[in-house]
């Protein structure tokens, strides 16, 4: 399973249409299922497709404080790893069976990158949204409490009135070394519970 968190004002939503808009033509077909909060992209071929085998991948995409995270499961691939087989002992019995399967092996080839079309979707998503996976400015900055002045994570003392800044500073994961917010009981990114 493959995990990215990206912050800004982006919703779940958002990517959800995305993914639904570019997979839901041709041999792919997409669905949505879930609430505002957290929604699930299904994608898989189509019954009835014309060329190529089987495959599906689901999408889950979770709202946090500061962004959304999404999670990529295991694409299923045994329909495209036996179409490719078949391909292969057509060629075998004979070179110009490749002729007639061309349609069907093109389609493997793009099922088996359906991981990196995903991707490329949701990037060019969260970017269109302003949303990156860089920490955002809220985790990158912290507030003075006496003056309440902002200051780059890490700095010792304050900036503008000298106050020690070692009770704001933020904390990391112990499991996964995510930046975490003081008040956070679990890690938004690896579901464990932040030891104090």
């Amino acid at each position: 399973m493959e995990r990215r968190i990206y912050h800004g004002t982006i919703q779940p939503a958002d990517i959800a249409q995305a993914l639904l808009g570019e997979f839901n033509q041709g041999n792919l077909r997409a669905q949505t299922l879930g609430q505002k909060d957290k929604m699930v992209v299904q994608v898989g071929s189509r019954p009835d497709a014309a060329s190529g085998g089987q495959t599906a991948m689901t999408i889950t995409i979770q709202k946090l404080d500061d962004g959304i995270i999404v999670e990529l499961g295991q694409q299923a691939w045994l329909g495209v790893a036996a179409s490719l087989g078949m391909s292969a002992l057509a060629a075998l019995k004979n070179p110009l069976n490749l002729l007639g399967r061309l349609d069907d092996i093109a389609q493997d080839i793009q099922n088996l990158q359906l991981n990196e079309r995903i991707w490329q979707v949701i990037s060019q998503t969260t970017q269109a949204a302003g949303a990156s996976a860089e920490l955002s400015d809220k985790l990158r900055r912290l507030t003075c409490e006496y003056c309440h002045a902002a200051n780059p994570v890490g700095e010792p003392s304050c900036l503008a009135c000298g106050a020690p800044l070692g009770t704001v500073q933020p904390r990391t994961c112990n499991h996964c070394g995510y930046v975490v917010k003081a008040g956070d009981k679990t890690c938004p990114n690896c579901k464990q519970n932040i030891s104090t």
